[in-house]
């Protein structure tokens, strides 16, 4: 049996589609149970902040994937709360549950000292994963096309324009869900994958300009682009912090992905035939 946490987002859904159609027995552990396929799944209905009922739901799976996350979500939500405490929460019951073997999925340059909270908190998880006696693989995408082409795109109906935040040339490795759902499955399936980290890219560099651009021309309403300053990104990065958290962190997240380089080196996702 294989626990999923974050099974409602943009790569769980994936992974747990492509999971039950490799015939897998999969548990999914989700605060909705509606945004989640219910066909050839067990659903638990759970909070990952609740320790307790996380143990319960691992209870019986060989194998847990931690691939949920708090870089968006309702107040109390956050890369502290989430990706850094309910993880290492979950890891530290894993092996009193009979877990054998855990999946973290990570962010491509997660460290102690990232400008972002989203990595720093992935970046001590990974930390509190290496000391357990667990065997683990620690999975460290790019980010995602799908969230950030969402992002883009979310006002290409209702305002008729695609927002770019700040400038948007700078080349960014955005990588599609489907890529890092293979090589989690991969990671799941395939031992010389253990106790092992893997950066996960795209291939294929583009700007937010041309994430925008790609939304106005599939659009027939839409208009244009409209540039949001990098000042106000920064200006609202601060401001929003205190109401609105979860679009404070995506200002900053803009601000970071616009001035620093956001290319990845090409390092090999696990494939089923890589050992």
């Amino acid at each position: 049996m294989i626990l999923v946490t974050g099974a409602s987002g943009t790569l769980g859904r994936t992974l747990v589609a492509d999971l039950v159609a490799r015939g897998e027995q999969v548990r999914v552990l989700t605060r909705d149970a509606s945004r989640v396929p219910a066909d050839g799944v067990e659903v638990v209905v759970a909070d990952l902040r609740d320790t307790p009922a996380v143990e319960r739901a691992m209870n019986g799976c060989e194998v847990v994937v931690l691939a949920a996350h708090g870089f968006v979500g309702p107040r109390g939500i956050s890369p502290e709360t989430i990706d850094r405490d309910a993880n290492i929460a979950a890891i530290g019951r894993a092996a009193e549950a009979g877990v054998r073997h855990i999946v973290l999925v990570s962010a491509y340059g997660a460290s102690a000292d990232h400008p972002m909270s989203l990595h720093r908190a992935k970046f001590a998880a990974e930390r509190a994963l290496k000391a357990t006696n667990l065997t683990w693989t620690i999975i460290r995408p790019t980010p995602f096309l799908e969230t950030w082409t969402g992002i883009v795109g979310a006002h290409v109906g209702d305002r008729h324009q695609a927002i770019v935040f700040g400038p948007g040339a700078n080349l960014i490795d955005f990588v599609p869900v489907a890529v890092v759902a293979d090589a989690i499955t991969a990671a799941i399936g395939e031992h010389p994958h253990r106790n092992r980290e893997f950066d996960v890219t795209g291939g294929r560099c583009q700007s937010f300009t041309g994430l925008a651009e790609a939304a106005v021309a599939a659009s027939p309403m839409a208009t244009g682009i409209r540039h949001v300053p990098l000042g106000m990104l920064r200006m609202l990065a601060r401001a929003a912090k205190p109401f609105a958290p979860a679009f404070a962190r995506q200002a900053r997240a803009a601000v970071v992905m616009n001035t620093t380089d956001m290319t990845a080196r090409r390092v090999s996702a696990p494939t089923p035939a890589d050992t």
